[in-house]
């Protein structure tokens, strides 16, 4: 079977990211010596190989409904394949289009590269035993992220019926020239997600100096989010629990009346996040990307919801010709939107766990630790559920309020697609043409690019 993995991923590392390649070719550098340990302290301190992750999961949210004639016009096909993935489409990435390549697809993987690099490499370098075991399990937590993100976003959501069978995506472990795209199956792509993190705590430090270098508390936050969209529950509790027993600081919004450098911390030490990651491309706070906020969502957000008052705004802001309202955090704090695990996470994964279970009282009580963190103080009361199934929705729709602008909403979307409490069929109109995404719909599927099939006729068409 013909590979292109070395054109694919590896060569992308060195030609993508400068900041990695002088650490990768570390024989023309004078003061860094070949087979050194350091080397690949450098390696894993490059943000901007390690830290981005796909962004094609934002746009797709429901909760999104970009309707404004003045903004449906203004795309160009530079933004074809953020307005294919808002829009549900078959292919996100035509043949023969100036962005027929799928840029998300090859960042990933570049990280997975740069991740193999370290943990092939580090056993024969020269330095401490700790230091190694301590590069190979944040290389070991980049990696199982980065599958989660894949896994996520290329192949169906997960099923224990099916999941066995169900094909995810390729699974690359070893940094070598060729080797084959063969999809592994869904199961398999979790499981090792679950063996990396698994087998990077013990040697993880318990605390990080910034929130891009994994520590003990980022390792069991991404189990938590892997085994919640596993549907085990009672582990992802498990695992929230053991991230929230180390970080479990939330960032008080309930007296705020704006965001400003002194009383709102920067991404890369922001308390409330346990691993930082930032989606390709950056923040989307200009036209035309900026993220309309759908009626629905407004309503169930609330005004006095300081996430409103705090992290959107009116159309204006962002042009004069758009109508409604935008989700803005980026342009309040002045930082790209993080991507991975955090505490408001584990609080909702503790809450929904609750819930699972029958537990409403206890569903609300973690609801309510963040919502008091959430809501203008005057105007907090805590909420109440009738029962389990109340309650549940009322955590999804608390998921919803905080994680607007990220990959989990359309991860919940894909996870929740078939309960009774959630399933729906969505439609939403772009440019006068009219999309539907029923539960079963392959569309919660996003495709892999066709050039990347032809270079690798191994790589399975997908869903």
């Amino acid at each position: 079977m013909r590979s292109i993995y070395k054109y694919l991923v590896f060569s992308l590392v060195a030609a993508s990211f400068t900041g990695c390649k002088k650490y990768v070719d570390i024989k023309t550098q004078g003061n860094l010596v070949p087979n050194q340990t350091i080397n690949y302290r450098y390696l894993l301190n490059s943000s901007s190989a390690i830290e981005t992750t796909s962004n094609l999961s934002d746009f797709a949210s429901a909760d999104i409904d970009i309707n404004d004639a003045a903004q449906m016009s203004s795309f160009g096909v530079y933004y074809g394949y953020f307005t294919n993935s808002y829009s549900w489409q078959d292919v996100i990435y035509p043949l023969g289009t100036s962005y027929e390549q799928d840029r998300n697809w090859n960042t990933v993987y570049a990280t997975i590269a740069l991740c193999n690099t370290a943990i092939n490499e580090l056993p024969e370098s020269d330095g401490s035993a700790a230091d190694k075991a301590e590069l190979t399990a944040e290389a070991l937590v980049h990696r199982a992220d980065a599958y989660l993100n894949l896994v996520n976003t290329y192949a169906k959501p997960y099923d224990a019926t099916t999941a066995a069978t169900d094909l995810g995506v390729p699974l690359l472990l070893k940094q070598t020239v060729s080797q084959p795209l063969n999809r592994a199956t869904v199961q398999v792509v979790y499981n090792q997600i679950i063996s990396d993190l698994t087998q990077a705590i013990p040697s993880l430090p318990v605390t990080q100096a910034y929130t891009v270098l994994p520590c003990k508390a980022s390792a069991y936050g991404d189990l938590a989010r892997c085994y919640l969209f596993m549907k085990d529950y009672v582990n992802a509790s498990k695992y929230a629990d053991e991230a929230l027993a180390l970080r479990s600081t939330l960032v008080d919004l309930s007296t705020l009346t704006s965001i400003n450098t002194t009383n709102y911390p920067r991404r890369i030490i922001n308390p409330e996040i346990l691993l930082s990651k930032v989606p390709l491309d950056g923040s989307l706070v200009y036209s035309p990307t900026a993220l309309k906020l759908s009626d629905e969502y407004l309503a169930l957000l609330g005004t006095d919801d300081q996430r409103y008052a705090l992290f959107t705004t009116p159309a204006s802001s962002i042009s004069s010709s758009y109508t409604g309202r935008y989700f803005y955090k980026e342009g309040a704090t002045g930082d790209i939107r993080n991507e991975g695990p955090s505490v408001p996470e584990m609080l909702l994964i503790k809450a929904e766990g609750f819930a699972r279970a029958g537990d409403a009282a206890n569903a609300m009580l973690w609801v309510n630790k963040l919502r008091v963190k959430r809501i203008i103080a005057a105007s907090y009361v805590a909420q109440t559920a009738s029962g389990a199934d109340d309650a549940l929705v009322k955590v999804i729709n608390e998921r919803r309020r905080e994680f607007f602008g990220t990959s989990l909403r359309w991860w919940d979307m894909r996870r929740l697609k078939n309960e009774a409490l959630f399933s729906r069929t969505y439609t939403r109109v772009f440019n006068g043409v009219t999309t539907t995404l029923a539960p079963n719909s392959n569309r919660y599927v996003f495709p892999i690019a066709a050039y990347l099939r032809q270079l690798n006729p191994e790589l399975e068409a997908n869903p």
